[in-house]
Order: C-alpha cells, then structure tokens, then sequence
C-alpha cells in the first residue's frame, strides 16, 4: 500500500498532544495506523513533548488536588448506548475487514442521503465538536460541488475517489475546512468506503446545490 496523502503538521502534532476531540482522533489514528511516516512524526512530536516536560521546574500541587480530581471524576455520567441507537456490526452489514480500531466500536443505523451514498454514524462514548461516521459511496458517484461551514476529517477504507486535490486510495488522508470548494468522484469498479470525522455542515454549490442540500445531512 502506497499512501501519498497525510493529515498537515499541525494536525499531527494535535494528535500527538491528545487536543484533537474523539471522533477527530479516530479517523486520524485509523490513517497512522497503516502509515509509518506519519507514525515517526507522532514519535518524534511525543519524545519532544517528554523532553519539554522533563526540561520543566517542577510545581507542587496544592493541598487536596489529588481528592478534587478523583471526586470529579466518580461524577462523570457514564454515556449509555441504546440497542436502537447502535447495533453490532453483523446486525447492520458492516463490511468485514474493517479496522480493528473500528471493528470494536458500535455502529447506528445506516441510512441513505443521496442516490448511491449512504452514512452509518460510530457512536462514541464521550462527547466532542465532531461526528463521526462511514461514508459509503457507489462506484461512479459524482458529488455535488461543495465547501463546509466546518472541518472535514476522511481516511480511505477501501476504493478510490478522487477530486481538484488529487487521487485517494486506502490509507489515504484528506482534510477539508471552509476554504476547501471540491467536487469528489468515486473512481474504480468498487464502491468507496470512508471513515470520516465532521463538524459543521455541507455548502452545496449551484441552484441544484441550495435545492437539496436542505435534505442532506451527513
């Protein structure tokens, strides 16, 4: 597997500090997983921080901390998961040969939301900015043009699209956020199978564009 496509520095680095949310961290940790590169920039940005922490005067916690935390924590609602909002993957059809990563979490129900392309939310257990889902799409499928009123996290599980920023096969990392306008194409004779994290909605392009996009909602 040839990856050419990386999530941008900054990104990494996020990672590497634990700031990115958790369906942000997802789709990110599901690309590092099968790129060594990126791998070795997280590594390195992790000896950094360690060495920074190492370098720094130590500070004496004030009297009680330790028991304010430890409270704090037993007061966390734990976040239950209904059977109608996520089923096991062998409920829903899920592709096999999905991630271990992935293969662990539970799964909503999948649902279409335009000819060919359909979504199927990863329930998570804690809360963040972004959603996270799989986005399946049909060989051929050509999106609408479009930008995003937020930030677009997407790593290629299987087949190919492609768009103005070049061609993206499994492993593949592509980041889009309001100043990203793309069209992408589902290329190949597979159907395209994607892990995406998302805040924000879709801007559709054009007057077909602002016809439908009130009834697409990924």
């Amino acid at each position: 597997m040839t990856i050419t496509h990386h999530p941008p520095a900054e990104l990494l680095a996020e990672f590497a500090t634990g700031t990115l949310d958790q369906a942000q961290h997802l789709v990110v940790a599901v690309h590092t997983t099968q790129c060594p590169a990126c791998r070795r920039f997280i590594r390195a940005m992790e000896q950094l921080a360690g060495a920074a922490l190492e370098d720094a005067p130590p500070v004496p916690l004030a009297p009680g901390s330790f028991e304010a935390v430890m409270v704090r924590a037993r007061e966390i609602p734990q976040r239950k998961v209904s059977t109608q909002e996520a089923e096991t993957p062998a409920d829903v059809g899920v592709d096999q040969g999905l991630p271990d990563i992935l293969r662990r979490l539970p799964l909503g129900k999948r649902r279409w939301v335009a000819p060919g392309v359909s979504v199927q939310p990863i329930v998570l257990a804690g809360s963040g900015k972004s959603r996270s889902f799989l986005l399946r799409s049909a060989p051929g499928t050509q999106m609408l043009e479009h930008s995003h009123s937020g930030n677009e996290l997407t790593c290629v599980l299987k087949g190919t699209f492609s768009h103005a920023g070049g061609t993206f096969n499994p492993g593949d990392f592509d980041f889009g956020d309001e100043a990203v306008d793309h069209r992408p194409t589902v290329g190949g004779d597979e159907p395209c199978l994607c892990v995406v994290a998302m805040t924000g909605n879709l801007r559709m392009n054009g007057l077909l564009g602002r016809i439908i996009s009130p009834f697409i909602r990924l």
